[in-house]
């Protein structure tokens, strides 16, 4: 069986901020990827009739409305996974015990959200290690969703940061290492390193089209508009699991009071129903080629046994 989902990084607008050393914002804006793009998501999963996978902030819960919204989410059936306590960019340089916090903190502030405890893990940035997989094992995850072989992403990463550096400014992002573009781009259990075959954890990387590997994530996806979307989809027809790893960003725009991040972030000026219209022709694109839609927990269940 073709399986494909969609899963959805929950990061708040203030995150955007630290990516590109700017003051965070302050007002109603600071909110609406709960506040606005939420709802425009879940719209989205009802008109395509599929369901999510939420990698959700820890911290973020403490606001009643986003706890609300998350728990509204999994009683309409979608998964709710862990995106770590403080969306940290730099977990991966911290110590055992504070990467142990910062990960089961957050599934506790899921688990008294939604009352069920996630099974499934991203790192912020997409940068883990092996350190990170230890505890993720210890702590007994079905799966991880953060490899991201894409070099593509990784030399647009490292210019950025660059550039950010030039301008006197400081973004909180970090750099993988660059043997991770050596992993496998289909589901696999983690070695050591990482970004080897072995027994470990399994991981579901974030997805990248067959052959040159180029980005197929929210970004690009959205920003390419419905006709070049379809044919990127088409570039990762034949993968066992096809990973489309949204934001929540990626359904809002620059009318969302989120103007300060119009030359920061490629598709903000995109108006947020083009974008919604690019992802349903990824949709239709992977069902026409036999690809049911599950969540990242249900792939698991079926690719990891």
């Amino acid at each position: 069986m073709r399986l494909a989902s969609v899963s959805v990084d929950l990061d708040e607008i203030p995150n955007y901020f630290q990516i590109y050393g700017l003051h965070e914002p302050v007002g109603p804006q600071r909110h609406a990827v709960y506040d606005v793009a939420f709802e425009r998501l879940s719209h989205f999963a009802e008109d395509a009739k599929l369901p999510l996978t939420l990698f959700a902030i820890g911290a973020d819960l403490a606001r009643p409305e986003a706890a609300a919204r998350l728990k509204q989410a999994r009683a309409d059936g979608h998964e709710i996974a862990n995106h770590s306590l403080d969306h940290r960019y730099d977990l991966v340089r911290l110590d055992k015990d504070e990467i142990r916090r910062q990960i089961d903190e957050g599934s506790q502030r899921i688990r008294e959200a939604t009352g069920e405890r996630p099974v499934g893990f991203r790192a912020p940035g997409y940068t883990i290690s092996d350190q990170v997989f230890r505890v993720l094992e210890e702590l007994e995850f079905q799966y991880d969703s953060s490899v991201f072989p894409c070099p593509a992403y990784w030399g647009a990463k490292v210019t950025a940061i660059s550039w950010i550096a030039l301008l006197g400014r400081r973004s909180r992002s970090i750099m993988d290492r660059p043997q991770v573009l050596l992993a496998p781009s289909t589901p696999y259990r983690v070695g050591e390193p990482y970004w080897r075959r072995g027994a470990g954890l399994l991981e579901l990387p974030v997805q990248v089209t067959r052959g040159l590997r180029l980005p197929f994530y929210g970004t690009p996806v959205t920003l390419a508009g419905p006709v070049w979307a379809r044919r990127f989809a088409k570039m990762c027809v034949g993968e066992p699991l096809v990973n489309l790893e949204l934001h929540g960003i990626d359904v809002l725009d620059a009318n969302d009071g989120i103007e300060a991040l119009r030359s920061h972030e490629s598709n903000v000026h995109v108006p947020w129903a083009r974008k919604v219209e690019a992802l349903h022709a990824v949709v239709d694109v992977l069902r026409e080629a036999g690809y049911t839609f599950v969540t990242l927990a249900e792939a698991a269940e079926q690719l990891g046994s």
